[in-house]
């Protein structure tokens, strides 16, 4: 008689926490990590900070001195060290979200993608059960997800001191909603920026193979990108025209042109007329006019701008995907 063996019921409990390629790069990258959530939990609580205690305190010390009382002094233009300490909060998140796509490009490029081909660690993981896509796939997707919820966290933060506080800037008249780092920290654009930063430095890495050439040449990239597409934000929305006939306009918001105005209606430079009074009569002036764009321009800037960063983005991304494969061949 042949002996029946019945197969197991059972399946043997497999190895306790997490596995993979998102774990490997948690691991490997633990540091930078742990500096990330760090640097955002730091400049989150500066900004709750502002929100609250920070703004109070300015609020405070500008109506002891006398300036609220409706017949301001000569020092009410002035400000003091409580108003010091709520703007440097709340310029310095702004500035770390302005320079956030720099480091990461210099991350990406350096450490993500560039030691790791350059060590040989990349290929190691190929030639074992990790495909090169899989492998770019995680590198890319964990450190996007990580930034998009960093970045995301400090705009909303960042949206709620600047939407609250609007009353104690005007007073001090220090910060406008179009300052290159207010425009980006208080929308989309800032988030998207560090993606890009992302995908530059990953290909970036990919190409040069070494981490310290790699590492200087994503950062100068990713500067280059971001100082050329901020010059260009201007001309992403139609401007609206102030006119005025006895001096320059007065607008509130993001000054693109302005100048003088003949009698045919052309546009020509303001001339300096000091001291001659009939300096603009002679010249045919007849007004002014300025190229601006309001507050409520903002929101189509924004996302306009984000939307052209992201493709930008997804170009690179694609790139490196071509790249891998080019290299690999038929590994991909």
């Amino acid at each position: 008689m042949t002996a029946v063996t019945a197969p197991a019921t059972g399946t043997a409990p497999g190895p306790r926490g997490p596995r993979g390629l998102v774990w490997v790069m948690l691991r490997v990258h633990q540091s930078a990590l742990l500096f990330w959530l760090m640097l955002v939990a730091l400049f989150a609580g500066g900004l709750l900070w502002a929100y609250g205690p920070g703004a109070d305190a300015a609020w405070t010390e500008y109506l002891d001195t006398g300036c609220g009382s409706g017949q301001p002094g000569l020092g009410c233009d002035v400000s003091g060290p409580a108003y010091q300490r709520y703007d440097n909060a709340l310029g310095l998140s702004g500035a770390v979200m302005g320079l956030a796509p720099l480091f990461v490009a210099a991350w990406a490029g350096g450490a993500l993608i560039g030691r790791e081909l350059e060590n040989g660690t990349a290929r190691l993981a190929w030639v074992q059960s990790v495909s090169p896509a899989r492998w770019l796939t995680a590198k890319l997707a964990v450190p996007a997800a990580l930034l998009t919820a960093g970045m995301l966290t400090l705009t909303l933060l960042h949206r709620l001191v600047w939407s609250a506080d609007g009353e104690l800037r005007l007073t001090m008249g220090w910060r406008a909603w179009y300052d290159d780092n207010i425009f980006l920290a208080n929308g989309t654009a800032a988030t998207a920026y560090a993606l890009l930063g992302l995908a530059v430095g990953a290909l970036t890495g990919l190409l040069l193979k070494r981490s310290l050439p790699a590492l200087a040449v994503a950062g100068l990239a990713a500067l280059a990108l971001t100082h050329q597409l901020g010059r260009w934000r201007p001309h992403l929305w139609t401007t609206e025209t102030a006119i005025a006939s006895d001096d320059y306009p007065e607008t509130v918001g993001m000054i693109v042109e302005g100048g003088a105005l003949t009698s045919t209606g052309a546009r020509v430079p303001i001339p300096d007329c000091m001291g001659e009074p009939r300096c603009l009569t002679d010249r045919d002036i007849t007004g002014f006019y300025a190229d601006h764009h309001p507050a409520s321009h903002f929101w189509p800037l924004q996302l306009m701008e984000t939307g052209i960063v992201l493709a930008l983005a997804a170009i690179a991304v694609a790139a490196a995907f071509w790249l891998l494969k080019r290299r690999t061949g038929a590994a991909v």
